[in-house]
């Protein structure tokens, strides 16, 4: 077994490159970590194009037998602790990371699931990668974003996401305002959150909504707010006027769930 223990090496440089948008974006792939997060994209048929392996993970048995097996199917590179060091992005690796195709070939928006969810400019790796989780709890299998959303590829939104970066669908939007008028065409209602003059979402059926959810500081673009057919709050008793992005997504998408399970969202 060849191990591969200089950071010269052009493969080890290459996957050190990966860390930064412009290569991601220019290979189409993206790093994973961990060993749960390697078995899910296993699970989920992820398009693994390589698996780097520690030599000192696998002599000390930290990868189970069977998931050696499973590893084995696929191109795998080993390389020496420091070298691994140098290229994880983890504190405390595992010892196992992964190169995997992005799942943004297909940009078709699916019209037939009950609401789409949008981000207009997310900009906190850990919130998008919540929102992304959370989108992925309730069943929902895509997510809209606009240009200036943080990179759903980033490795801190990779691993908030919990696996969840697998299944669910990003469509990145050069231009949210215009995906969004398209998106009416096919029958569907804008709700933008905003704080100002809204429904509540308690007031709101969710059927056949796109949902938006603004950026952390300024909130849904303006012009966006403009377009949308209604605009949504967040009912609050305390002092507090806004809540966190990814808490905010989560209230607004249980309430689908709670509409869904009662089947009052027709």
């Amino acid at each position: 077994m060849n191990i591969i223990s200089s950071k010269d090496n052009e493969l080890v440089k290459n996957i050190k490159k990966l860390k930064d948008k412009k290569y991601r974006d220019l290979e189409n792939v993206y790093i994973v970590e961990g060993i749960k997060m390697l078995k899910e994209a296993i699970v989920e048929n992820a398009s693994i194009k390589q698996i780097i392996i520690c030599d000192d993970c696998e002599k000390s048995d930290l990868i189970s037998k069977e998931m050696m097996y499973e590893i084995a199917k696929y191109d795998c590179v080993y390389v020496t602790s420091k070298v691994f060091k140098y290229i994880t992005e983890v504190q405390t690796p595992q010892g196992v990371m992964a190169i995997i195709e992005k799942n943004n070939r297909d940009k078709e928006i699916n019209y037939d699931e009950d609401i789409i969810m949008a981000l207009d400019d997310i900009q906190d790796p850990g919130n998008l990668g919540t929102i992304l989780r959370t989108i992925d709890s309730i069943g929902l299998s895509q997510v809209l974003i606009s240009k200036g959303t943080a990179d759903p590829y980033n490795p801190k939104v990779v691993r908030s996401t919990m696996g969840a970066i697998y299944r669910v669908k990003v469509i990145e939007c050069d231009d949210l305002k215009e995906t969004l008028k398209e998106i009416k065409k096919n029958k569907f209602k804008i709700l933008a959150t905003s704080l100002d003059d809204s429904k509540s979402i308690y007031d709101i059926k969710y059927n056949k909504k796109v949902i938006v959810i603004g950026n952390e500081a300024n909130g849904v673009e303006e012009e966006i707010v403009k377009l949308s057919d209604e605009k949504i709050k967040i009912p609050m008793l305390g002092k507090t006027e806004s809540l966190n992005a990814s808490v905010a997504t989560g209230i607004v998408l249980y309430e689908y769930v709670r509409q869904k399970i009662k089947g009052t969202n027709k």
